[in-house]
């Protein structure tokens, strides 16, 4: 027998939970678990952009051959040249397709071990609940600071503080923008002074690109990073597809290496097509021949840019409104922050007891740190929630009429 014992089984927490909501039967049950982009109705639209795309590409009737382990290069090259407007740090780079940004986040795991076995990354925590699991099966060692201040904003000094601690070599884990689980927005001041006291201590910047365009605007998104690499030789970079896009089930990525050094690219090209190999052959292809024929048509990714910006704003008006709605109900001050924050996530104030209090007394489904997915949430539900939250924080059960029609 390879087993000997029955072992219980072991399943992400998210997933757990996120069955643990399909399965419940109250009808009223608000599903504000995963990360995916939902209108009004509760659906995750095709976007317009890509419905036309993918007419594009059928009526083209293209091959369907082999790629190989580096996937799609037109899509890579497309992607890049939308990253990376610079043609200093694009000259700088190389990229391979990957399954998704998990896919993209373990290739570059692998390679960070592969070529620096010694190296510590340093993650900021709350983390992305995949980060560490990733970082860790790749043999990766892992030190954890926390990010935050105490009233929920993020602290401008605790990343400098781990770059000052770390080794040469070391990494510094970053996500671009729309912090998940915390939707903590980093100013582009701080990714300036991040990217010199890097370059002074010999840290790699590790960046994880998921929410881009969803936060302050696409380019307002992407000017951080994009200027942190402007200072840095060396850098490596995840990115998904499936949020921008709404490419969540066709698991589109792009791993992405940074470095002025020819040769150092060129053995990054092979860790990564290796170990993509080995992992599972090679990408799939539709995800990849949707974004760059995006990408590459003016009026498509005009089209894109367009239904971009109006999710961005939908989420905007959203926190704004719970924001509002909170502040009639329970004007505490831990509520503030959340006015800050960006993206399609929103960590509330609550312990894990009091989520699930919200789980189990009001049928509203989010993860135990706090983090609910904003976009789960339909407008004309946004009183019904903040009364959820308000009672379970032990604020005033409902607003005055009064206040209510006030804020209307």
């Amino acid at each position: 027998m390879l087993m000997p014992t029955m072992l219980p089984p072991r399943t992400d927490p998210l997933w757990r939970l996120t069955a643990a909501c399909d399965t419940d039967p109250r009808p009223e049950r608000l599903d504000l678990l995963v990360g995916i982009y939902r209108d009004d109705t509760g659906s995750s639209p095709v976007l317009g952009a890509v419905a036309e795309a993918e007419r594009n590409l059928a009526a083209r009737s293209e091959s369907k051959e082999y790629l190989g382990p580096a996937g799609n290069r037109d899509f890579t090259d497309a992607l890049t040249r939308m990253l990376f407007p610079s043609d200093d740090v694009r000259s700088r780079t190389l990229a391979v397709q990957s399954v998704a940004g998990t896919g993209a986040l373990r290739l570059l795991s692998e390679l960070l071990a592969a070529t620096g076995p010694d190296r510590t990354v340093h993650l900021g925590t709350p983390a992305y609940l995949n980060h560490r699991t990733i970082l860790t099966t790749a043999g990766l060692r892992v030190r954890e600071y926390p990010m935050l201040l105490p009233d929920g904003r993020p602290d401008p000094d605790a990343a400098l503080a781990a770059v000052a601690t770390a080794a040469p070599g070391d990494v510094l884990l970053l996500q671009g923008c729309c912090h998940n689980p915390t939707g903590a927005a980093m100013p582009t001041r701080d990714w300036d002074a991040l990217a010199h006291a890097m370059a002074e201590r010999g840290v790699v910047p590790f960046v994880d690109h998921a929410y881009f365009g969803l936060g302050d605007g696409l380019d307002a998104d992407l000017e951080g990073m994009r200027r942190m690499l402007e200072v840095l030789p060396e850098a490596v970079v995840a990115v998904s597809a499936s949020k921008a896009w709404g490419l969540y089930n066709e698991r589109t990525g792009c791993a992405i290496v940074v470095s002025d050094d020819p040769a150092r690219r060129a053995l990054a090209y092979g860790v990564l097509e290796t170990t993509a190999r080995a992992g599972y052959s090679q990408p799939p292809d539709h995800g990849a021949r949707i974004v760059h024929e995006i990408l590459t048509r003016d009026e498509l990714r005009t089209r894109w840019t367009d239904e971009l910006d109006s999710m961005r704003r939908r989420l905007g008006l959203l926190r704004d409104g719970l924001t509002d709605a909170l502040d009639l109900r329970a004007p505490a001050p831990e509520f503030a922050a959340l006015r800050e924050q960006r993206g399609m996530f929103l960590r509330l104030p609550l312990t894990a007891d009091q989520m699930g209090r919200l789980r189990d007394e009001h049928a509203i489904h989010g993860l135990p740190s706090g983090r609910i997915n904003l976009a789960g949430v339909p407008v004309h539900l946004l009183d019904r929630v903040a009364d959820a939250i308000a009672r379970v924080h032990g604020g005033t059960a409902s607003a005055r009429p009064d206040r209510l029609a006030a804020r209307g």
